[in-house]
């Protein structure tokens, strides 16, 4: 069974580089992909850095829920991000399972609306594919 897999991702490093780098990874690696509207946030908890580029992107994957974060935190990895204390500072990319099979696993769902944003656009294209 292939899960329903929607991933945000962020970046405040170089992020017109950075973003479509993670996304040619993603399509290189996964099937059906859908991308959100990506838009300009600004930052949240630590705010004396860049604004953020957000947006999120759907697809299937036969990965466990586990597996799927392992390989995105690789991603991450490869593509410069560096983890400090600082869980809001900058970074070149940042990936995060939204929803899993239709069920929001991402507490931050709830306090960032860009989020939710991006979740409904992506979770609303698929209603408008299916009336097709």
């Amino acid at each position: 069974m292939k899960n329903d897999v929607i991933v945000g991702l962020g970046s405040n490093i170089d992020p017109d580089a950075n973003i479509p780098k993670a996304l040619a990874r993603i399509k290189a690696r996964f099937l059906e992909i859908e991308t959100s509207e990506f838009v300009k946030t600004e930052p949240i908890g630590f705010k004396d850095q860049a604004h953020f580029h957000n947006g999120a992107v759907r697809f299937k994957t036969d990965l466990s829920a586990e597996a799927l974060k392992s390989w995105l935190l690789n991603l991450e990895d490869a593509l410069g991000r560096i983890r400090t204390q600082n869980k809001n500072g900058p970074r070149t990319i940042d990936l995060d399972i939204l929803v899993w099979n239709g069920k929001i696993v991402d507490k931050d769902v709830a306090h960032r609306d860009f989020l939710q944003k991006a979740i409904a656009a992506l979770q609303t294209e698929e209603m408008e594919q299916r009336s097709d």
